[in-house]
């Protein structure tokens, strides 16, 4: 029987544009499925950041659950972009830039999100044809 862990899921910050429209993005370049998702904000995410020890009402990255690994800020978005459609996995190359650095990168993109790109009331609704790869 199939867990809802089953394929790589990804938590993401749902009232945050930048991320909803990240999560439309690989929606768009994963058409065989491999990704779940599933907001921070719901009871999944909200149990899921409690299973890890961090706070439930500080969403500062994507978190990526691959089987038992769990991976976050840079480390995440190169590993959802190695399994997207198109040449978006060339950015996996990425990884040889020291972490430090790269997650520089991510956590200043991070805390200039809601300024950039805003920030909705509530976390977005899929598509219909979406709807069974969301927690």
């Amino acid at each position: 029987m199939e867990s809802q862990f089953d394929h790589p899921t990804i938590f993401f910050d749902g009232v945050c544009n930048l991320c909803n429209g990240a999560v439309q993005f690989v929606l768009l370049r994963d058409p065989q499925g491999i990704f779940r998702f599933a907001p921070l904000q719901s009871p999944q995410g909200q149990a899921f950041l409690t299973q890890l020890g961090l706070p439930a009402q500080e969403y500062k990255t994507v978190i990526l659950l691959e089987g038992t690994q769990v991976y976050t800020h840079s480390e995440a978005a190169l590993r959802i972009a190695r399994k997207l459609s198109g040449a978006w996995p060339l950015l996996y190359a990425l990884m040889v830039v020291p972490r430090p650095l790269r997650d520089w990168v991510y956590n200043w993109i991070a805390r200039n999100r809601y300024r950039w790109f805003g920030r909705t009331e509530s976390c977005m609704l899929p598509k219909p044809e979406w709807k069974e790869r969301f927690l």
